[in-house]
């Protein structure tokens, strides 16, 4: 029976076996200080002079800017570990009667981009190789040089499908951090919404919940048109964490 090839991305998430605890950064999340009174010891009847600080934690927006839809630029000289989430794409074959026949992962590219300079490869592999907890690219980064980040998968015929990133697109590579409300795409084949593929990272209210220095870059690798029912945002993900030198 004649058959037909088309590409796709899936919900990775309940595929690829995620370990959040991991992907987070470890910074503390609560306050901390100091308290000490002088003099140590008092007469009845007098007190002593209290002296205390608070340090709070920093957050994303201590350390970098979001310039949307997708560039972060660094406020202070950091290191960025990043880790591939998930690299989904899949091509399907489909009988005359739009039946998925047979699959397969799709080689999914992710490049990043310092300081406006070329891009680079960081990762190359298949959904089913991924390990978001493994850092795949750590470096130094420094104030006000642009970071992007873009990607593109490899096609049935063996070449290279549209590289989008986030300088050469508005809408396929979008950077959210902690307490953001993630976009509302359509959804592929009956797969979740974005909002679904993101729930654990979500909090009750629906907004984003990673690390408090975490930014995470949903790519949709795919699709051009956020009214297409394949836009979905889904195609690679990458958390990048970013801590102090």
């Amino acid at each position: 029976m004649k058959t037909k090839h088309l590409v796709l991305s899936t919900a990775l998430l309940s595929v690829s076996g995620i370990s959040l605890t991991n992907v987070f950064s470890t910074d503390p999340e609560i306050p901390t200080g100091s308290l000490s009174a002088y003099p140590t010891i008092v007469q009845t009847g007098t007190h002593p002079t209290l002296t205390w600080s608070i340090t709070h934690p920093e957050v994303i927006d201590d350390v970098v800017d979001i310039d949307p839809p997708g560039t972060t630029i660094p406020k202070e000289t950091l290191i960025m570990d990043i880790r591939v989430v998930g690299a989904s794409v899949k091509r399907v074959w489909l009988d005359r009667r739009g039946r998925v026949t047979d699959w397969e992962w799709v080689p999914t590219e992710c490049k990043f981009s310092y300081n406006n300079g070329s891009y680079q490869r960081i990762f190359y592999d298949t959904q089913d190789d991924v390990n978001p907890d493994q850092v795949v690219y750590s470096r130094t980064v420094y104030k006000d040089k642009p970071l992007n980040f873009g990607g593109r998968y490899l096609e049935y015929g063996g070449g290279w499908s549209t590289f989008y990133s986030s300088t050469n697109c508005d809408h396929n590579v979008i950077a959210l951090k902690n307490g953001d409300n993630p976009p509302d795409v359509g959804a592929l084949y009956g797969q979740d919404t974005v909002e679904d593929f993101l729930r654990p990272y979500m909090d009750n209210q629906g907004n984003i919940s990673i690390g408090p220095k975490d930014v995470i870059y949903l790519v949709e690798l795919t699709h051009t048109n956020m009214n297409d029912g394949g836009f979905d945002l889904q195609d690679l993900v990458i958390l990048a964490t970013f801590r102090k030198p």
